[in-house]
C-alpha cells in the first residue's frame, strides 16, 4: 500500500525524483522572478531563493552523478554545512563591500580605514575560496573518478543554466 509522496517501489523512484526536480525548478524559477521584480533589499526573499537553488542543485547532482544511497547519506550533510557557512561568509562579504563603498563615498577616507576595509573584503573572499576547496577535497574522497568528472561538468552546466535563467527572469538590460 502506498503512503504519501515517498515511493515504495524501486521503479517509482524515477518518477518521484523527476516530480521532485520539477517542483524544485518551479519554486526556483518563481523565486527568481519574484527577486527580479523586487529591489535589492529583499534579504529574506534572497535567502529563500538561495535555499531553493541549493535544494535544486542537490537533487540534480544526485541524478547527474548517479549517487548511491550511501554516498548521498555521507555527502549531503557535509554539503549542507558548507553551503550554510558559505552563505554566511557571502553575507559578510556583501556587508564589508557596502562598508567600503560608504568609506569611499564619504570622500574623506583615511588610508588606514580604507586599507582595513579592503583587507576585510579580501580576507572574507579567501575564506569563501577555502570553503570551496574544502568541498572539492571532500568530494574527491567520496566520489569515483567517473563521478568526479561528472561533478565537474554538472557544476559548470548547473551554474551556466542558473545564470541564463536569472538573465531571463530579470528581462532585457536597459
Amino acid at each position: 500500500m502506498r503512503t504519501g509522496l515517498v515511493p515504495n517501489k524501486e521503479e517509482d523512484m524515477s518518477k518521484y525524483i523527476h516530480s521532485s526536480l520539477f517542483m524544485a525548478v518551479l519554486v526556483t524559477v518563481t523565486g527568481l522572478m519574484t527577486l527580479a521584480a523586487q529591489d535589492r533589499s529583499a534579504g529574506p526573499v534572497q535567502e529563500k531563493i538561495r535555499r531553493n537553488i541549493h535544494t535544486l542543485r542537490l537533487l540534480q547532482m544526485t541524478q547527474a552523478l548517479d549517487l548511491s544511497e550511501e554516498q548521498t547519506a555521507r555527502i549531503f550533510p557535509v554539503l549542507n554545512r558548507l553551503e550554510k557557512e558559505k552563505a554566511d561568509l557571502q553575507r559578510q562579504v556583501a556587508e564589508a563591500v557596502r562598508e567600503l563603498r560608504v568609506i569611499l563615498r564619504e570622500g574623506k577616507a583615511r588610508e588606514e580605514s580604507l586599507s582595513a576595509a579592503v583587507e576585510k573584503v579580501k580576507s572574507l573572499r579567501r575564506e569563501v575560496l577555502k570553503g570551496d576547496a574544502e568541498l572539492e577535497s571532500y568530494l574527491e574522497g567520496q566520489l569515483t573518478p567517473v563521478q568526479r568528472a561528472k561533478y565537474v561538468l554538472f557544476s559548470v552546466d548547473f551554474y551556466q543554466g542558473l545564470g541564463e535563467r536569472l538573465r531571463r527572469a530579470r528581462g532585457p538590460v536597459r
